[in-house]
């Protein structure tokens, strides 16, 4: 059954979209993408900000498992719309189809105009710093022009590094998939190796497991810190229902990849942050601001913890082709309903790729990465628009259980209404935290996706003329 299309927005010449992006993605790239685009660098920085809000272990840890169920919790909701609704453009399609084209037309703005690129410029940047680490690569940091505009070797690089990305999946989905499964295990067997070498070292004490940091917050507010900096370290599991029209047999892939990736997922980060509790005691965690890094210098040699930050930058580096080859299918799929510029909906002859969309995207970010120290400043923008999404796009599910009683779901969310439900009360709670602890941004967070209304109204004159 497919989903209605908006009335205000008629697709000119469709024949010109009649060809579909075709669905080359087995259930192991899929899993790949979820397990490959959630794990970026968080697991091997968050340790230190999840010790110095909790002070304890035992709350770090219980702060890991309740993250990791309400992520989960998350996935499951997300995969009875995929498998409802396997199209291009993921949440775009779930707040169509439940609350009409304002918005979801508001939610691909700030994805395009803003959340996608930031991301990707952040991620790009994120591996140029990591590689400036090693003695040999500390030229990235150095300035290439001074005027007009300052520019660093690493921005350059960094652009490069985008771009290359980009062109990989411009190629097509299959080869970006493909590599997406084999730098993913690369990156699952580089963890696995820091929590082996962490733990075979005769340095680590299990007495470190009780150890107390005599400076954190504690109590509830502690907690509440840790669960949300880990909810951070678990975001990206939604980038694969952007891709859902292009996976095979939609209806049984992606419920399994959403699970088995965030459950994957959720045991390499507790067997991380247990490897780094074994080897230091929780005052270094708080005061070391690359806790992983430390842990396997204690535990082996400065080789340790270069090994880290060659884990650090595989891991960026799948996460970014997660974040560019999810983007472009945002404004792809709201162009094809004609909500958007016709020329982002089209598809590539020769590699059936959303290529004007992904070149789009990778010019955006270039934009952003040119503007050095601000991109950062329009991702903390987007936090809040972010999360408002994911309360919205999981009270659709409540719209179509009650919409389409009898459509069929070869997917149901366990628990239901209660799992989704918990999805969208924690929700709720972070993005009061976010309003709370940072409220400039998060105002301009509300103005990002305020700009887009007039943009809406805008299309819609156009269309109509056309």
């Amino acid at each position: 059954m497919q989903p209605a299309k908006p009335r205000n927005f008629p697709i000119r010449n469709a024949n010109q979209y009649a060809h579909n992006l075709p669905r080359v993605l087995g259930v192991w790239q899929a899993t790949a993408i979820v397990a490959g685009t959630i794990i970026g660098s968080g697991i091997f920085l968050v340790p230190q900000e999840m010790m110095r809000a909790a002070g304890s272990s035992n709350l770090v840890y219980l702060a890991w498992i309740t993250a990791g169920l309400l992520s989960l919790f998350g996935a499951m909701t997300y995969a009875e719309l995929a498998a409802m609704r396997p199209f291009a453009g993921g949440e775009y399609v779930y707040l169509r189809d439940a609350y009409g084209e304002l918005p979801s037309f508001l939610y691909m703005w700030t994805w395009f105009a803003v959340a996608k690129p930031a991301s990707i410029a952040s991620s790009a940047i994120g591996v140029v710093r990591v590689l400036g680490t090693f003695s040999a690569l500390r030229w990235l940091g150095q300035p290439l022009l001074l005027h007009p505009l300052r520019l660093e070797w690493g921005q350059i690089v960094a652009i490069a590094i985008a771009w290359l990305v980009t062109g990989l999946n411009y190629l097509g989905l299959r080869r970006a998939g493909e590599f997406q499964l084999v730098f993913t295990i690369l990156k699952v067997v580089l963890i696995e190796g820091i929590v082996f070498f962490c733990f075979s070292s005769v340095l680590g004490h299990n007495s470190n497991f009780s150890t107390i940091f005599t400076g954190g917050q504690g109590g509830v507010a502690g907690f509440t810190v840790a669960m949300i900096a880990a909810l951070w370290a678990y975001d990206g599991w939604n980038d694969l229902n952007m891709v859902a029209g292009e996976i095979q047999r939609p209806e049984r892939s992606i419920p399994i990849a959403l699970i088995v990736g965030v459950g994957l997922v959720a045991v390499l980060y507790m067997a991380t942050n247990a490897a780094v509790q074994y080897m230091l005691p929780a005052d270094a965690i708080a005061n070391s601001p690359r806790p992983a890094a430390d842990a396997m210098r204690l535990a082996v040699g400065d080789w340790g913890a270069g090994l880290v930050s060659i884990g650090m930058a595989v891991s960026i580096l799948v996460s970014l082709n997660g974040t560019i080859l999810s983007g472009a299918r945002i404004p792809f799929a709201a162009a094809r309903d004609g909500m958007f510029f016709r020329s982002m909906a089209r598809i590539h002859p020769r590699f059936e790729s959303p290529s004007v969309s992904l070149g789009v995207q990778a010019g955006m970010s270039t934009a952003l990465l040119l503007l050095v120290g601000k991109f950062q400043a329009l991702f903390e923008l987007a936090l809040l628009a972010e999360w408002i999404f994911y309360m919205l796009t999981a009270t659709t599910l409540f719209v179509f259980r009650k919409r389409e009683p009898e459509r069929p779901r070869p997917y149901r969310v366990p628990a239901y209404p209660w799992l989704p439900a918990a999805f969208i009360a924690v929700s709720v709670l972070v993005i009061a935290y976010i309003l709370q602890s940072n409220l400039r941004n998060s105002l301009g967070g509300l103005l990002v996706i305020a700009l887009g209304l007039p943009m809406y109204l805008w299309m819609r004159r156009r269309q109509r003329n056309a």
